[in-house]
């Protein structure tokens, strides 16, 4: 039911259902909205979905997109439909949304040690034959806390797990040299419970990274999969996973993926990245991938927050209706991109506009003398960092070019 609990929808809309909502079809601007709203292009979204998808098949990857993102399971469903073999988690949590939403694979993109955590993961297991999980092991102790779990709630399947590559010396996780993953794989072995299906990594946190050091990384995660293979460590009759990418260097993790040696089982090449969905104005626009390769194509920033000039108190200054509890700000603060007129609905550029910090529910902006800006305006402000804008807003319009609000897209925070 629409009502308190979700942000900017119309207060005429209390008692509808979402759908019925959707169903009427209106308008961002005219429909009664208030304001702040963020806005998700539709068009935008199915443009980022399609261009992923022919990206993974050109280059003979899989794709278990990162749920974190955005935690929509509207948006899982689109993603599984657009070919992703699965959705990436990163913890408990986040898995238990997806199965609730019965999402059957799952990647864990962390080592999962919590006991209760492991009782439920070995529940669903148990219930669903259909089921398929896969986590990070990057220590001895870890497989033997996971071990000990598993085997206290009478697992009947084994839990499948890869091998983390840590991404070099003050990185974040994962095992930090071969010789310690070969003693993660060892310990697997010495289970009943974990199987060891292959190996992982995230080249995002090559520590000062540069293309040439993410693809040594990369060679050295191929590599290691190759020495675990002929040492015969991985788990007979399944496919070896060999995933890494997140959304900045995607494109290493093919040229490299397209060179992985002939294994003894098939090869599950995985890419895990999350951001492309919505992709964003300021960040991920720097930092994709498709700078490099523009012949691939390009995403399109999806996301637009629209707030309202509440205060013109001064030639240099407004304020609007939004802040730190609307807009991500831990990596770029929000830029003003364009201006409707609260008088006469007329849309233009936000000329001589600058976002100049945020306060919890005020953005201030630095005008210029070339500003048209008056109180009543709506400001449309581009966004940075997909994951810490999705998790500011429970229920987001999807909106056509147009400006038609066509369906809600739910998250689960």
């Amino acid at each position: 039911m629409v009502d308190h609990r979700f942000k900017a929808l119309p207060p005429d809309a209390q008692g509808l259902t979402v759908g019925a909502l959707a169903a009427q079809r209106r308008n961002l601007h005219t429909g009664g909205f208030t304001t702040p709203v963020l806005a998700l292009s539709a068009e935008a979204v199915e443009h980022n979905l399609a261009l992923l998808r022919t990206y993974a098949e050109r280059h003979g990857l899989a794709f278990a997109p990162h749920g974190k993102t955005s935690m929509s399971p509207q948006l899982f469903a689109r993603q599984l439909e657009h070919g992703a073999w699965g959705i990436t988690a990163a913890v408990p949590h986040q898995a238990r949304v997806y199965r609730a939403f019965g999402i059957r694979r799952i990647f864990l993109a962390n080592q999962l040690v919590d006991a209760a955590a492991l009782r439920w993961l070995a529940g669903e297991l148990d219930a669903d034959p259909e089921f398929r999980f896969v986590c990070y092991v990057d220590s001895v102790r870890g497989v033997e806390l996971m071990d000990a779990a598993l085997r206290e709630a009478g697992a009947s399947r084994a839990v499948d797990v890869v091998v983390e590559l840590g991404a070099g010396e003050g990185a974040r996780t994962g095992a930090r040299t071969e010789a310690e993953c070969a003693a993660v794989a060892d310990a697997v072995a010495a289970t009943g419970t974990l199987r060891l299906v292959g190996v992982a990594g995230y080249e995002g946190e090559v520590p000062d990274a540069t293309g040439e050091r993410v693809r040594d990384w990369l060679h050295r995660l191929v590599a290691l999969a190759a020495d675990l293979d002929r040492a015969g460590r991985f788990a007979p009759g399944e496919p070896i996973v060999v995933s890494a990418g997140g959304s900045a260097w995607f494109d290493a993790v093919a040229d490299v993926f397209a060179r992985i040696p002939e294994l003894s089982a098939p090869v599950l090449k995985l890419l895990r990245s999350g951001a492309y969905v919505s992709h964003d104005d300021i960040h991920y626009h720097r930092l994709t991938p498709f700078n490099r390769v523009p012949e691939e194509g390009s995403l399109r920033p999806a996301f637009r927050l629209w707030a309202q000039v509440v205060s013109r108190p001064t030639d240099e200054q407004a304020f609007l209706n939004a802040g730190k509890r609307d807009a991500a700000y831990d990596l770029d603060l929000p830029e003003a991109q364009v201006v409707r007129s609260g008088r006469d609905g007329e849309v233009r550029p936000a000329t001589d506009i600058t976002v100049d910090r945020l306060s919890d529910q005020h953005i201030w902006l630095r005008t210029g003398p070339d500003a048209r800006l008056e109180v009543g305006d709506w400001v449309g402000l581009g966004l940075s960092h997909p994951c810490t804008v999705f998790d500011k807003w429970q229920l987001i319009p999807l909106v056509t070019e147009d400006g038609t609000v066509t369906d809600y897209v739910r998250t689960f925070f």
